[in-house]
């Protein structure tokens, strides 16, 4: 079963007069899983579509969803899946690819069938990002070994954190979507510091490897105008445009950043330093 529900995007000049519950309603996405549902939500920074697949007791066959207008999901669109559980399958067009945890899968516009199914052994569950497309590519898999393995930060101020760039278009060919992986090292807490916002794209961030009874705290909103908002594990939250992202925990923690906008160049931000910040 697919399930979507639908965001609206918000105005940074409204955002900053709203309470804590309406950042949560406008911002955050609880909860990503569902037990043998694919949950969607549908946003209107730049048309991006954030969600989960956990296939428990049956095989969960991606459907298009309402907004979409289309016959099949990835009619117009393309997608990319990070398993966050236990080894899982995603069958597209009848190819099966096995992802092990933090192992990507990128899929081409115009693929018609989409399967997630758990192998038998532990929970797999599958974090979706989806972006509109304009080209058809390749679907790929992309491993751990894969990745572009970036090392930064420093235990000194508690960000020493390793970056995992999986879909990204050094590693396969997209349209937009990018997304990638960083894991906290153990007694670091900060993530995306210094801060900084990219108005040629929007983001999403995905929160996990979170122990029961610890936090995060997602810092959003203009530099000088920031919000908060505090998330559990297996949640998401929106990042528009205008907006920083960045985070600090009361353990470490992994997450997933996912991104469209108007071009693919991972450096293309305005970085704001922690001391300009309000």
């Amino acid at each position: 079963m697919t399930t979507s529900e639908f965001r609206y995007a918000a105005n940074p000049a409204d955002a900053k007069t709203y309470d804590t519950q309406k950042l949560r309603d406008e911002f955050l996405i609880e909860p990503v899983f569902r037990e043998d549902e694919i949950k969607l939500t549908y946003s209107m920074y730049d048309r991006y579509i954030v969600g989960g697949a956990m296939p428990v007791k049956k095989d969960l066959v991606l459907e298009t969803i309402p907004y979409l207008k289309s016959e099949h999901f990835l009619d117009r669109r393309e997608m990319g899946v990070i398993n966050v559980g236990a080894t899982g399958t995603v069958t597209v067009d009848g190819v099966a690819y096995t992802l092990d945890k933090k192992e990507a899968l990128y899929i081409s516009k115009e693929s018609k069938e989409v399967i997630f199914s758990a192998s038998g052994e532990g929970q797999p569950l599958f974090y979706i990002n989806s972006a509109p497309a304009h080209q058809k590519f390749q679907t790929k898999k992309i491993g751990k070994n894969e990745a572009e393995v970036i090392h930064l930060g420093d235990n000194k101020s508690a960000n020493k954190r390793i970056l995992n760039k999986l879909i990204v278009n050094s590693i396969v060919e997209t349209c937009q979507l990018q997304m990638g992986l960083t894991e906290l090292v153990e007694g670091n807490i900060w993530n995306t510091m210094p801060a900084h916002t990219h108005e040629r794209r929007m983001e999403a961030y995905f929160y996990f490897d979170l122990d029961e009874g610890h936090s995060v705290c997602h810092f959003m909103g203009q530099p000088q105008e920031t919000r908060h908002i505090f998330m559990q594990n297996h949640q998401a939250v929106l990042s528009p445009e205008w907006s920083i992202h960045s985070g600090a925990g009361t353990s470490n923690y992994s997450f997933i950043w996912g991104m469209a906008g108007e071009n693919l160049d991972y450096g293309d931000m305005d970085v704001c330093p922690p001391n300009e910040m309000r």
